[in-house]
């Protein structure tokens, strides 16, 4: 397993570094189809329900329970990920995150989290998709912990005077087919994933900190425990898309995707559909 995701990523680096310099459309969709292949070598099923909007940028907002959900959650939608600022120092995961576009933030400071909302802003005015773990660290995988609401000022700001035009329904849930200036305007969908099955056997809850990579754990020590552990089933359902005009401000946005992901997170739990 380990020889082949070396096989596979170790000539793909210096590709997608050229990609970001040359082609910047390539380099959003190329890790998708990179994390696909790690997911099949890593033995990860991925059961999707629902999928990210294809013609808008999307901030996706999840829960997080390992580091596994890295190459899960870049095999759903070609997007960049929102990651604390340690981890660009990461001996080869900081280099595959810069890779990938990854936003860093410094969470100790709070002077830069308003230039990292800012940055976030930016890229999704690009046309990038954007995903932030709210929780602002990694669970056991039997809960979701309470949302931080320091970046979702990002989006609050993105949404701008013309974003009151998107076309949306009474709701605010985006209608299909919606065009002119409105479909370039960002959304949001929330992104629920929960790991299921080890060799096909359902998780329960005493099983489900196997997976986890939470606390003070040892990244090499877990990765290794977990990789011989075996293939692994992963649900992940997303959400439907919500205009940003629907929000007044970003306690309001994390309220409502709060109880979206919680919801939908006891549900796939409890193997509902």
């Amino acid at each position: 397993m380990l020889a082949g995701f070396l096989a596979l990523t170790v000539p793909l680096m210096p590709l997608q570094a050229l990609l970001k310099r040359a082609a910047p459309r390539a380099a959003r969709h190329f890790p998708h189809w990179y994390h696909r292949r790690v997911c099949g070598l890593l033995g990860l099923r991925l059961n999707i329900d629902g999928a990210v909007l294809p013609d808008r940028p999307v901030l996706l907002i999840a829960n997080h329970v390992s580091w596994l959900d890295i190459p899960v959650l870049s095999a759903v939608a070609p997007l960049s990920f929102v990651a604390k600022q340690e981890v660009g120092g990461w001996p080869v995961v900081g280099t595959l995150a810069r890779l990938q576009r990854t936003v860093f933030v410094d969470r100790e400071r709070r002077r830069t989290v308003g230039r990292t909302a800012g940055a976030i802003s930016q890229r999704l005015a690009q046309g990038d998709n954007i995903l932030l773990f709210a929780e602002g660290t990694s669970s056991d995988g039997n809960r979701v912990l309470p949302f931080k609401t320091s970046l979702f000022g990002a989006v609050v700001e993105s949404k701008g005077g013309s974003a009151q035009t998107a076309a949306r329904d009474a709701d605010g849930d985006v209608r299909d087919g919606a065009s002119g200036s409105a479909s370039h305007q960002p959304v949001v969908q929330t992104v629920s994933l929960v790991y299921t099955r080890l060799h096909g056997i359902p998780l329960g809850r005493s099983d489900r900190p196997l997976i986890g990579w939470y606390g003070d754990m040892d990244m090499a020590p877990h990765a290794w425990r977990l990789l011989k552990a075996g293939p692994l089933d992963v649900c992940i359902r997303v959400g439907q898309p919500v205009s940003l005009a629907k929000f007044s401000d970003r306690k309001a946005l994390a309220q409502l995707t709060e109880a979206n992901v919680r919801s939908d997170v006891v549900a796939l739990l409890r193997g509902g559909a």
